[in-house]
């Protein structure tokens, strides 16, 4: 049976001097005829050397289904491959972010983007049609300031489709458990959006190498809840950057023992969180 993201694959992980030029082509047409000048929500994609997969994703943008005006915007954070190039391919509007991190970078697009509502993209992940939609109907709620929702992976030759499933539902069981005291520890920067006043006035953190995006959510509980999105139809599709070149079974056992350490957390709220020394950016 067919997966709504299968074309997105044919894709992924190319080169982009192998993509056809005609597959190209539409992906800008789509994309250019998705932009407004006066959005209501503002779609941000960062990308850091994705040259084989930013085309894919940006192609999954290009289709969303959306009853709002949107705008579509890039930041490139100082790759050093072809991730610029695809970006001037296919004319999508960009911003060069030259200090490295996801926190620079996601700054950055909160600096440009004009959108009431904020949603943070990663470059190796596709969104279904209605992402944006399904988002919303949390996002617009007056006492919400930030959602987010869950992602799978495609199964390939090292990553059976059952495996997955197991490996996901387990994950999302957990997830689930943790979210009533510690919704921002679920939260993840490519299923994650905003009220954009409040994140400008809070900011990206840029003295951490990860977590930033779990850090905005933290600072955002003051102006409201964080509400998550459970739909399966809301459910993005991404590539194995949490779990790396491991067998699944060894991904499982990492995040086990990772979230068994400090396992109370789970039964208890916290404001405060304190960074671990390989966790900050070296001045």
């Amino acid at each position: 049976m067919a997966n709504w993201y299968d074309k997105y694959l044919s894709i992924y992980g190319k080169p982009f001097k192998e993509i056809p030029d005609s597959v190209l082509d539409e992906i800008k047409v789509k994309l250019t005829n998705r932009q407004c000048q006066s959005p209501l929500v503002s779609v941000v994609v960062i990308a850091y050397n994705e040259e084989r997969h930013l085309a894919a994703c940006l192609w999954s943008l290009s289709e969303l289904q959306t009853r709002y005006s949107i705008e579509i915007l890039g930041v490139n954070n100082n790759s050093k491959d072809g991730t610029e190039d695809i970006y001037r391919r296919l004319g999508l509007p960009y911003f060069n972010e030259p200090k490295q991190s996801p926190g620079f970078a996601r700054q950055c697009g909160l600096d440009h983007a004009r959108g009431e509502y904020h949603f943070c993209i990663d470059a190796d992940t596709f969104y279904p049609p209605c992402y944006v939609d399904l988002m919303m109907s949390k996002l617009l709620q007056p006492e919400v300031s930030c959602v987010s929702s869950f992602w799978s992976f495609f199964p390939d030759e090292n990553h059976s489709r059952f495996g997955l499933l197991l490996f996901e539902f387990i994950r999302d069981a957990f997830l689930f458990v943790q979210h009533f005291k510690r919704p921002e520890l679920c939260v993840r920067g490519m299923v994650f959006a905003f009220k954009a006043k409040y994140a400008r006035k809070e900011g990206y953190r840029v003295d951490i190498i990860r977590g930033e995006d779990g850090s905005m959510a933290l600072s955002l509980k003051k102006y409201g809840k964080i509400k998550f999105v459970r739909d399966s139809r809301c459910r993005v599709i991404t590539g194995y950057g949490t779990i790396g070149e491991k067998s699944l079974w060894h991904s499982f056992l990492d995040h086990f023992k990772m979230q068994c350490k400090g396992i109370t957390r789970i039964f208890y709220k916290t404001d405060n969180y304190e960074d671990s020394e390989d966790n900050l950016v070296k001045k």
